[in-house]
This record gives structure tokens, C-alpha cells and sequence, in this order.
């Protein structure tokens, strides 16, 4: 890109920024059906199918067959995760990619991972289980519920756009011959009864909309949603005719004022109102009077066609309506409250969300899109960038987008816990609600505290109470206080500390310091470093191993460039808000001049830095360069650096590297190393864990090299400037 920014840093951020944002554009949770008679998803992300339980008439030796769907952008390779309580096939598409083993069947609580090949577009996946003696069924889902937290979603052009699986009755014979040749979804359908059904029986269509959706329960309260539709572009005369029946009380609000009010039981309704063009928020208020509940209302226009619509959309809804209650007088929600898609409704017991008018079944939040509105730690350093890019350029689109982003977690946290209480792993937020890690939390805590600064955030506060606490008083730690992995999400993380971790701690720790005031968050994270550098610091070299593994107590003996990065950057992060007079002030600045030393020594003649520190037969490694280069320039500009001119002829000659090396003119990022396990083994490091295009822990710290490198040259000419007169 050097050639074609017109050697002005500003224009590579504004490139590398505006790429980012034009390639995920901010999108919201799409909101979808949730049966409760379906399977329940477990904290794992793995739906619990125990068809034992569900099919009491099941006999040993049938088959039963569980079928859901995936989208899939791309062919790609996914992970999956099985545990058996009987023997299990997995078709998609009509292919065979799982078949369990002898050892499978017998230890239920044993999880059994596989990759399988998605086609591009809808993915149609068919578990084959055939009952036994130990039972039927299984719990399927997801190989990484941290990266890949998928949902399924119902087949069937009847239940189209909800979000689960559908069974199949006991089956005599196997379908597996029928599964591997080409069939439709239609076909699919027709092959046999599926279950939930989804439908209401006679009996409950014939009783009131109320009643059949929340029991009967007198002088309760609910509410009902939907929009007036008007599209005449003169004021129309709208008239909404109806009936009521089973209440003691019945209110009708349109834009939230009170335009009809009924307290006898039963009633019929025809109200006349005059609106305009748009869309128009109409609120039913009842309270329950006797059984069989409810009201029916359409509406008439005198002209141009008006409609009751749904008032946001919601896939798998197959009417307007959606529905809220149960609610005592007392703890009602006020009807001007009512007209939100992120919030909770109701109080203690009461508390709940939209649900809608078939059995047993809500309305619940899905991410499903690969980035906006997403909660994890190479996120938190990209919107890091995208933040202080805004600032820097005085651009405030790329901070806004940043804090849209952000918000949009921390506005929907508090529904996210509740989703996980009631439902077992939520749809949004599945990182932040189920933090067990601190790649979980603080990262993205870190940028989230730096957002709120700009402006308050719905619910960041709260959220970051919540990851303060993780930290200090849940995360595991060595009886001298040190941050360390017990476990994680796969077996080589225990009992091992990552350099890593510097960064997805003490960042968040420091800026919860300057928010609180409380000095004990800064001591902690000042201990950290020195906690670190005990045990990864390399003297000879000035630089530090990747991890400390306690099963062999020793450290891994590899320099991994990334990991160093992280160390470095999380330290300035801590010294710019540590008080001068702080008493461990002296040993990091210290710690900071030696890694700054030993840095400086590993610069290729690129002015990059290697995957691998010590081995520039690896491939020149972006993010690992850019943090390097961020400390640098910080470190001259902050007067840390005892001999600043090697360090400015540093940073000035990694950020042209990277501009000329790893970032083209349409702002893509080449060179940046994909998120990491670790090893003994130098080679895996150097030719296995290769790079990405634009992968996110880069994108971020790249932008906030860029700034450093444009602040420093900025008061270096300053400086030049006040000398010459």
C-alpha cells in the first residue's frame, strides 16, 4: 500500500479501517421461533436428544431419526461433537460423516469430536439413532463453543425459520439406503409424523388467543404487539372490529395513547381512528377475567389497504401478534415500555420476553453473522483500532460503528443470562454469558471500558462488574497470585500460564482502574508482569518464551511473535495510567526498556518481525510487527525509552515494512498469524500455525500502529518546529 496512500498514514487507516467496516456492516440478532417441547441446548452449545424419554412406546431395535438444518456461506469444514446414549449415523446432505463406535455407544458422558465437510447453502442433517438397552438418542452440536457456536434450524415448509430439530416416531426398518440418494425437503416431510407438531389441537384453536398461550390465571395481565400498517398517503379513516371475551379488563393503545377501554367480560369492538402513512405500534392490554380469555381484531380501511403486521420480524411467526405475560398488577410493565426487541419485561418470578401464539413457544435472539455484534478477544483489539482510528482522524463513523457494535453486547447481556438460565446456552453473547476463560472477558472488557468513555453504554457497567469480578476472584491463580489456565477448551491448556494472557488481563484491569478508582485492580495487574516475567522471561535475549507448562514445569522454549507482542502492548497499556509514584513503577518501566532491547535486536531488514522471533526463516508476522512498532512509538513518545533514536528509526521503519509488505490499497491485511495453540515444537509455530487474510487479531492493532507512528512523527515535527525558532 505505500505506493498508493500518498504517504500519508491517515489514508492507510482510513483504507484499512473503512474495508473492515464496508465488509461486516452492522447487522442485528436475528430474532427467531423457539419451541420448548424441542430439545433443550445445553451450556455446551450441544442439543440434548434423549428420544428415550420422549418416545415411551420405543422398543429395543428401532430407529429413530432427528433432522435439522445449517447455512453455510461457504464449503467448509466443520466441527462436531457427539456423546451416545445408543448408537448414532450422521448424514448431511445424504453423505455418511459420522458413524459411532463400540466405545462410543457405552460411555455417555464421553464427548466424541469430527470434522465434516458443508456445502455451500442449506446443509440438511439427519441423525440416525437406533434404540438399545442402554437407551436412544444422543447430545450433538457443536465441536467449539467458542468458535463455532451454531444453532440448527427446523426444516419443513410449516415450521420454516424456527430454530431447532425435529424427530421422527419409532421406525422399524432403516431409512440409511432412502438417506443416500438425492432427496427434497418436501419429500423428507412427507416420509413420516414429525415432532414438536407445532399445531395447536381443535380444543385449544376453538378457546381464546390467551388462553391457550398462558393458562388462566384471574386478574393476571398480558400484553400483545403488533403494527397498524397504513398505506394511504392522506390521513385514512382506519376502523379496528373485534370481540373480547373472558376479561375484566381490555385496553387498546396505538402509538401508546389510549384509544379503547373495556371492563366487561365480554365485548365486541369497533373503534375508528384517523392516521397517516407508516406504521403504527398497537398495543392490546388484558387482564384476565374467566377461562378461554382472549380477542380477535383485524382492521378496515375506508380507502388504501391497511394491515395488522408483525412488529419486527421474526422468523417462524406465522401471524402478527407476539405476546408478553404473565404479569401481577404490580409488576406489569408500562405500555410506553413495551415496544423493544432487547430488554427484559417484568419483575423477580415475573420476568420474561416475547413469546408467540403456538404451543409452548418464544421468541429468542440468534447471532448469525460472522462478525457485527459478536463477543470475542481478537474482536475486542480490532474495534480497539476502529475506536481510536475514529478519534485520531477526528472521523467519528469508525468509533460509532465500534460502540454500536459493542453496545449491542452489552445492551443484550442482561436477556443473554436470563436466555441461559431458561434455556441452557443463549443465542447472543455466548462468550460473555458462559465466561469460564480470560480469553473470554477481557479483551473485548478492555475495549469495551475505552467505548464507554466516549459515550455511556447500555449495560457496560454492569457487564464490567461482571469481568472484574471473573478476574480477581474466579479465574485460577498459583499460590503467589498469578493468573494461570487450570483447564480450557481442550486438554493441552491445563496447568499452563500463556503470555497471552497478559493481554486478556491487565488491559482490562488498568481501565478498570481509571473508571473505579480502586487501586487494587492496578496492583494486580502490575504484580502480572513481574508474576510473568518470573517464570517466561528469556535474560539472554531480552525476550519471552510463549507458555509455562506446570504438568513439565518448565516453559516451552519457543519465542512465538504474537505472544511477545501481547506482552509489550498490555504493558503500555498499564504504564500510561500508572501514578508515577507507583511502588512498581521503576521495576516495570525496567522491564519494558528489556523487552524493548530485545526487540529492537530481531527487526528483519524489512522492518518486520517473524513468527517466530529467533528464526527469520519463518514467515515476517504483521500483528506481532505492529505491536511492536505500537510500543516503540509510545515508548518515545512517553519518554520511557532511555536512547530514543534507535527506537524511532524502528518504528518508522516497521510501519513502512508493513505498509509496503502486509497491507494492500483496498486495506486487506496479509500476514497476520491465525489464533494459536502452543508446543515444545518450534515447527509448529513456524510452518502449522500459518497466517490469515485478514484475520481480526491483526486488523486492530495494525489501525493502532498507525496511530503511534502518526502521533510520534507528529511531535517529532512539533518538536522540530519549536527548535528551529
Amino acid at each position: 500500500m505505500a505506493k498508493s496512500n500518498g504517504g500519508k498514514i491517515e489514508n492507510v487507516l482510513a483504507t484499512v479501517a473503512s474495508r473492515f467496516i464496508g465488509a461486516y456492516p452492522p447487522q442485528p440478532p436475528v430474532y427467531r421461533v423457539h419451541s420448548q417441547s424441542g430439545f433443550n441446548r445445553l451450556r455446551d452449545c450441544r442439543y440434548d436428544m434423549n428420544l428415550e424419554e420422549r418416545l415411551p412406546e420405543l422398543e429395543v431395535g428401532q430407529f429413530v431419526y432427528v433432522w435439522g438444518k445449517l447455512w453455510s456461506d461457504n464449503v467448509v469444514e466443520a466441527p462436531f461433537s457427539v456423546s451416545c446414549y445408543s448408537p448414532v449415523k450422521v448424514y448431511i446432505n445424504g453423505r455418511l460423516v459420522f458413524s459411532s463406535n463400540l466405545n462410543d455407544d457405552v460411555f455417555p458422558d464421553r464427548r466424541t469430536f469430527f470434522r465434516a465437510g458443508m456445502d455451500k447453502g442449506w446443509n440438511h442433517l439427519v441423525l440416525e439413532y437406533v434404540a438399545t438397552g442402554t437407551g436412544c438418542g444422543g447430545v450433538f452440536g457443536t465441536g467449539s463453543v467458542k468458535g463455532a457456536p451454531v444453532h440448527f434450524l427446523t426444516p419443513t415448509a410449516q415450521l420454516s425459520g424456527c430454530e431447532g430439530w425435529i424427530y421422527s416416531g419409532p421406525q422399524q426398518t432403516s431409512w440409511a439406503a432412502w438417506l443416500k440418494a438425492e432427496f427434497t425437503e418436501e419429500q423428507m416431510t412427507a416420509r413420516c409424523a414429525w415432532f414438536p407438531t407445532q399445531q395447536w389441537s381443535p380444543q385449544e384453536q376453538a378457546s381464546g388467543n390467551c388462553s391457550r398461550i398462558f393458562g388462566e390465571k384471574l386478574g393476571a395481565k398480558a400484553f400483545a404487539w403488533c403494527n397498524l400498517e397504513v398505506n394511504s398517503l392522506q390521513k385514512d379513516d382506519i376502523r379496528l372490529q373485534g370481540s373480547y371475551r373472558g376479561m375484566v379488563e381490555f385496553s387498546i393503545y396505538v402509538n401508546g395513547e389510549l384509544v379503547a377501554e373495556h371492563q366487561n367480560v365480554t365485548g365486541m369492538l369497533d373503534i375508528h381512528l384517523e392516521l397517516g402513512y407508516g406504521l403504527h405500534d398497537l398495543v392490546v392490554e388484558s387482564v384476565c377475567g374467566e377461562e378461554n380469555w382472549g380477542f380477535e381484531l383485524d382492521v378496515r380501511s375506508g380507502g388504501v389497504q391497511s394491515s395488522l403486521v408483525q412488529p419486527y420480524s421474526v422468523e417462524g411467526l406465522t401471524d402478527p401478534w407476539l405476546y408478553l405475560g404473565l404479569f401481577t398488577s404490580g409488576t406489569a410493565p408500562k405500555v410506553l415500555e413495551l415496544t423493544s426487541m432487547d430488554t427484559l419485561f417484568g419483575e423477580a418470578d415475573e420476568v420474561t420476553f416475547w413469546r408467540v401464539d403456538q404451543p409452548n413457544s418464544w421468541v429468542r435472539p440468534y447471532l448469525e453473522n460472522v462478525m457485527f455484534g459478536r463477543w470475542n478477544y481478537p474482536l475486542g483489539v480490532t474495534l480497539y483500532g476502529l475506536l481510536r482510528t475514529g478519534v485520531e482522524l477526528k472521523a467519528s463513523h469508525y468509533a460509532e460503528y465500534a460502540q454500536h457494535h459493542i453496545e449491542q453486547c452489552t445492551g443484550m447481556h442482561e436477556y443473554a443470562l436470563w436466555d441461559l438460565g431458561r434455556y441452557g446456552a443463549p443465542g447472543i453473547n455466548h462468550q460473555l454469558a458462559l465466561m469460564d476463560s480470560l480469553d473470554d472477558c477481557g479483551s473485548f472488557g478492555a475495549t469495551m471500558l475505552e467505548a464507554n468513555k466516549l459515550r455511556p453504554l447500555q449495560g457496560a457497567p454492569e457487564a464490567a462488574a461482571e469481568i472484574a469480578n471473573y478476574i480477581t476472584k474466579v479465574q485460577s491463580r498459583l499460590p503467589d497470585g498469578a493468573l494461570y489456565r487450570t483447564s480450557g477448551t481442550v486438554d493441552f491448556m491445563q496447568q499452563t500460564m500463556w503470555c497471552d494472557d497478559l493481554y486478556m488481563s491487565t488491559p482490562f484491569l488498568s481501565k478498570y482502574y481509571e473508571l473505579t478508582g480502586n487501586a487494587a485492580y492496578l496492583d494486580d495487574a502490575a504484580a502480572q508482569f513481574l508474576h510473568y516475567k518470573e517464570r517466561l522471561f528469556q535474560p539472554e535475549l531480552g525476550i519471552m518464551h510463549h507458555v509455562y507448562d506446570y504438568k513439565f514445569n518448565k516453559p516451552n522454549g519457543v519465542p512465538w511473535g504474537r505472544g511477545n507482542g501481547w506482552v509489550i502492548f498490555s504493558l503500555t497499556e498499564l504504564l500510561e495510567v500508572m501514578p508515577e509514584q507507583h511502588p512498581l513503577r521503576a521495576d516495570l518501566l525496567d522491564y519494558f526498556r528489556e523487552l524493548s532491547k530485545g526487540y529492537l535486536k530481531l527487526q528483519d531488514e524489512h522492518g518486520l518481525w517473524h513468527q517466530v522471533l529467533t528464526d527469520p526463516e519463518s514467515y515476517a508476522e504483521a500483528s506481532c510487527t505492529s505491536m511492536f512498532i505500537y510500543a516503540f512509538a509510545r515508548g518515545v513518545r512517553c519518554g520511557w525509552l532511555l536512547e530514543p533514536e534507535s527506537y524511532v528509526t524502528s518504528a518508522l521503519h516497521g510501519w513502512s515494512g508493513l505498509t509496503r509488505h502486509c497491507i494492500d490499497k483496498q486495506g486487506n491485511v496479509y500476514g497476520v498469524c491465525r489464533g494459536s495453540g502452543y508446543s515444545f515444537n518450534k515447527l509448529y509455530y513456524k510452518d502449522e500455525l500459518t497466517w490469515q487474510l485478514n484475520d481480526t487479531h491483526g486488523i486492530g492493532i495494525v489501525l493502532l500502529a498507525g496511530i503511534e507512528v502518526h502521533r510520534l512523527v507528529r511531535d517529532l515535527e512539533m518538536k522540530s518546529h519549536n527548535e528551529a525558532q
